[in-house]
């Protein structure tokens, strides 16, 4: 069993702790946590599974020196960067294979800024961890995904990849009001589709997928397309979004190829379903995650997960979860080293039990 330690217990962490535990390869020996309310807390109750016996800490030092063969980083690295990196680096020089999708800068890493790769790359070389990035939007719809489908086709002309979600029944209200703007004026600038940031995010997956399909990019191009609140709506967790200010936000991160965008990742995401309904829609209505290949034939794959009594924002969470900690295994028998999408094959399910 592959003693493995999970990192924060947010969204991502609750379903890491649950995908561990379920994981037939692989034992949870400890949680981390931020949050002193957390502490001492049973790790089965954090992520809603019961007692496991494990209590939270905060303690970073006595866990990474009890020597965990595999760590999922779960803490936020949207608004703290430069310490996801520290916390990622320090976890592979104790030896540890790391799976995260909290570095986006690593999503591909061949094209990531030196002071990011090059601290990962003397941690492995010191420690001899690995480390594996994949997104939590989720990576799979934006790298293995359309690389699989587009195996269909005949002819490939394009591909695009669509992630489609109301946040309606979201919980996450600094997130969503802030960074992404939901319920600011219209002269509010979020910081998600700020010029430039897009395409720090998502352009890693951009350059995965052509170079899975064997292109060569022009460039990597932003558009971003903004829609106000008809009139004021209620959610049951965020509270209300005034009429007039953003109330659905679309953009994409384009792959151009020979002076056209070819490859290309597209977000739609609303506050409530009567803003921008000419838009992509879900087929529930909720969340949707869509890759369309252009060609001959033309293909169109739409996935829908849910979770956590059917939030579709906990699905698509469970399932960037259980792409990464299904690498676990394949990492640990591989040399230490730095991956991405495309290194790390996926792996089947495991038929359990079902649950009464």
């Amino acid at each position: 069993m592959v003693s493995t330690i999970v990192w924060g217990t947010g969204n991502i962490g609750r379903a890491a702790i649950r995908a561990v535990e379920a994981h037939p390869a692989l034992k949870l020996s400890a949680v981390l946590v931020h949050d002193p309310a957390k502490i001492g807390r049973d790790a089965g109750e954090l992520a809603g599974l019961g007692r496991l016996g494990i209590e939270a800490t905060d303690d970073i030092g006595a866990v990474l020196s009890a020597g965990p063969r595999a760590v999922v980083y779960a803490a936020s690295g949207d608004t703290r960067p430069a310490e996801a990196l520290a916390d990622v680096v320090r976890a592979i020089r104790a030896g540890a294979v790391v799976v995260t999708p909290s570095l986006y800068a690593l999503y591909d890493h061949r094209g990531a800024p030196p002071e990011v790769r090059e601290p990962v790359l003397a941690a492995i070389a010191e420690g001899g961890g690995s480390l594996f990035v994949s997104g939590v939007d989720p990576g799979w719809a934006n790298d293995v995904l359309p690389l699989l489908v587009s195996g269909l086709a005949a002819t490939v002309d394009a591909v695009r990849c669509q992630e489609i979600f109301d946040y309606t029944t979201y919980d996450q209200p600094d997130a969503v009001r802030y960074l992404v703007g939901m319920g600011q004026p219209m002269d509010y600038e979020p910081p998600m589709i700020a010029p430039g940031v897009p395409s720090l995010v998502w352009g890693g997956q951009v350059r995965l997928i052509a170079r899975g399909l064997g292109a060569e990019l022009d460039e990597i191009r932003e558009s971003v397309e903004r829609r106000a609140l008809d009139a004021t709506v209620s959610t049951g967790s965020m509270g209300a979004f005034e009429a007039g200010t953003q109330g659905a936000v679309r953009f994409e991160v384009q792959g151009v190829v020979g002076g056209e965008p070819r490859i290309v990742i597209e977000h739609v995401t609303r506050i409530h379903p009567s803003c921008a309904p000419d838009w992509p829609l879900a087929p529930g209505g909720v969340g949707a995650h869509r890759v369309v290949i252009e060609g001959r034939p033309r293909i169109e794959v739409t996935i829908e997960a849910a979770d956590e009594d059917g939030n579709s924002s906990a699905g698509g969470n469970a399932t960037a979860v259980g792409r990464l900690v299904g690498a676990i295994a394949w990492l640990v028998k591989a040399e230490p080293g730095l991956y991405d999408a495309l290194d790390v094959p996926m792996r089947t399910g495991t038929l359990g039990r079902r649950r009464p």
